[in-house]
């Protein structure tokens, strides 16, 4: 698949406020994104330093999202390009649409303890 649109992509999350659209192109993974207000820092528990450790690049269409790096917070907001390294939490300050690529092999250990982390607390 070289191009899609967001609705031609399958959804492969939707709890708490959360969509992602996800399809993989060779090693890396395009997610188009629409997430509420909201700050998903207990999802990361238990990966080193309690943050996310999977970099991403992306466009936020609409909003605006705060990244926590321990050291700095990056405010990122609507019409912007972003690069997020490893060691990051994200806070979702109004609701946003994103579209972002993401390594395969990260994003899949990543999310695998996302789910993880959900299933635990009930909302998976």
């Amino acid at each position: 698949m070289p191009s899609a649109a967001k609705n031609d992509v399958p959804v492969a999350v939707d709890v708490g406020g959360y969509e992602g659209r996800s399809a993989e192109w060779g090693d890396f993974t395009v997610t188009f994104e629409t997430a509420e207000p909201g700050e998903p820092r207990e999802l990361f528990k238990g990966l080193p330093d309690d943050k996310c450790q999977c970099p991403h690049w992306g466009y936020l269409l609409k909003g605006k999202i705060t990244i926590d790096y321990g050291d700095r917070e990056e405010t990122i907001t609507a019409g912007q390009a972003y690069y997020l390294p490893p060691g990051h939490v994200p806070r979702i300050d109004e609701p946003t649409e994103s579209v972002e690529f993401s390594p395969t092999a990260e994003l899949r250990k990543t999310m695998d303890h996302v789910q993880a982390k959900m299933a635990a607390m009930g909302d998976a």
